[in-house]
């Protein structure tokens, strides 16, 4: 079992910045690609950003050039920056990970409100 745990969420006015944090417990040598998510209501669940254990990043267009994903791999956190923040970011933000293994298992963490007044 992989246990995830956020931090860093907040309120913040538009054009404001955020850092997210997420910390991996538990069996982490199983641990590939990490990732955020994000739900807004009344919406799916959808992908903001995730990375590969070599460090290879990938993107929703929404969050290109604003939101940049990194990770420790000494530390099991993987980070997540929000810069230029708008009201349509607004959402619960989920860590997710996924296992390297044959079999692919996800973990997720139990999410941190982001909220962005306009």
């Amino acid at each position: 079992q992989v246990q995830l745990v956020e931090s860093g969420g907040g309120l913040v006015q538009a054009g404001g910045s955020l850092r997210l944090s997420c910390v991996a417990s538990g069996f982490i040598f199983n641990i590939g690609a990490m990732g955020w998510y994000r739900q807004a209501p009344g919406k799916q669940r959808e992908l903001v950003a995730k990375i590969t254990t070599g460090g290879t990043t990938n993107y929703a267009d929404s969050v290109k050039g604003r939101f940049t994903i990194s990770r420790d791999n000494t530390k099991n956190t993987v980070f997540l920056q929000m810069n230029s923040l708008k009201a349509e970011d607004t959402a619960v933000y989920y860590c997710n990970a996924i296992t390297a293994t044959v079999i692919t298992y996800n973990y997720w963490g139990q999410g941190t409100q982001v909220t962005v007044s306009s």
